[in-house]
């Protein structure tokens, strides 16, 4: 990390953004001026072809040239050689006015971890005719910033804002990983997670002012990759509420199915039992895929450290794991000898299907909960593994 010697770095990230860049850096510039504050405007070129970087460099700017691509490469590459204690970061396409500086710089004096700017009117923001496209304004941005609210408890209104301001020292506690589009929302959703200071001001977006190559944003391909982004970050709904939902039914149709108990007119028989033994197997899983992937997902830095998964990891140990893995097991292969036995009686003859099914399909239950079980406590224990 380089020591900040500036109050303020501006860094815009640049592919091939010649018909936009100078006046985006003339814009950053008199914001600077505004603001009253030592600064610099980065460029972090991420293999422009045109003449961006000459632009750049006749401006006054920073170029500094990043070879990995992606929109978080670029931006990782401008952040990391920045002087500055507080970081404004925003497009080079002239959707965004860089002269709103100060209004950032002000928040961020105050004390604030990360300012979200907000282009849509739910958070107070302006998008101007011809700014954004109507799929992205009425469901793209409102749809995934109220699953970043519901899901990550975010306090913004326009996820996908790309004009914003924050501290140097919030963006190395972050520890971003992502190379792509999806190191925006990487960075909300962190700071939302951490309970950071997270705060929000309304912004006007402007017309993309670029003549010479499409957008470089893929509505469908970037929603999809944001959706697995928001998935992926949370276990919790990609996998542990799906999973209590199965397991909660799984095991009220086997309570209900064992005794065969009989409601409006329809016997839960044998046939509940087996559907009902494989919704109980389809929640244990996704409950196991919930824990590995919480816990690589700390690991690798993607997640922060979850208390209460620590608490959990005291009390359910390896060695428990394995024991109630192993007792379940034992449990279910007693009950289909038990089985066998009861054949054996009759020469290995024809059973009575309806009676020993009761016995059949809580064994083999029982036998794969707990062969799984062990399985899981060895796989999670390897993930929780601290290395280097």
């Amino acid at each position: 990390m380089n020591k900040p010697t500036l109050e303020l770095s501006v860094v815009i990230p640049c592919l091939n953004e010649a018909d936009t860049l100078e006046a985006c850096i003339a814009a950053a510039q008199e914001g600077i001026r505004n603001a009253h504050c030592q600064a610099e405007v980065i460029v972090a070129d991420n293999g422009s072809v045109d003449d961006s970087a000459d632009i750049a460099r006749r401006m006054g700017a920073r170029v500094i040239p990043v070879q990995a691509r992606g929109y978080g490469s670029a931006l990782m590459g401008g952040i990391q050689a920045s002087r500055g204690r507080f970081i404004v970061m925003g497009d080079a396409d002239g959707s965004y006015d860089f002269r709103e500086i100060p209004n950032f710089l002000a928040k961020l004096r105050a004390g604030d971890d990360l300012v979200q700017g907000c282009r849509l009117p739910a958070g107070g923001g302006r998008v101007l005719p011809g700014a954004m496209p109507f799929l992205h304004y009425f469901w793209g941005n409102p749809m995934f910033t109220f699953l970043a609210r519901r899901m990550f408890r975010a306090p913004i209104h326009d996820i996908y804002c790309g004009l914003r301001g924050f501290s140097r020292e919030l963006y190395d506690r972050l520890d971003q990983r992502c190379t792509g589009m999806e190191f925006a929302t990487e960075m909300v959703l962190k700071s939302s997670l951490r309970r950071e200071k997270v705060s929000e001001i309304p912004i006007t977006l402007h017309p993309d002012g670029r003549r010479s190559h499409a957008p470089h944003l893929k509505t469908f391909r970037d929603g999809w990759r944001t959706l697995r982004f928001f998935l992926f970050t949370s276990p919790r709904w990609l996998f542990l509420i799906p999973g209590a939902v199965l397991l909660l039914a799984g095991s009220t149709g086997f309570a209900l199915a064992m005794p065969g108990i009989t409601l409006g007119g329809a016997t839960l028989g044998a046939h509940t039992l087996l559907v009902s033994a494989l919704a109980i197997l389809l929640g244990f899983d996704a409950f196991v895929f919930a824990i590995s992937t919480k816990v690589f997902a700390i690991s690798e830095g993607l997640l922060p450290e979850d208390p209460r998964l620590t608490r959990m990891f005291q009390v359910l140990t390896l060695e428990k794991g394995l024991v109630a893995g192993g007792l379940a097991l034992l449990a279910g292969l007693f009950l289909l000898a038990m089985v066998v036995l009861r054949w054996s009686q009759v020469e290995f003859g024809d059973l009575d299907y309806a009676a020993t099914m009761r016995w059949v399909i809580p064994g083999v239950l029982l036998a794969a909960l707990g062969f799984q079980t062990v399985l899981a406590s060895f796989f999670i224990s390897i993930l929780g593994l601290r290395r280097r």
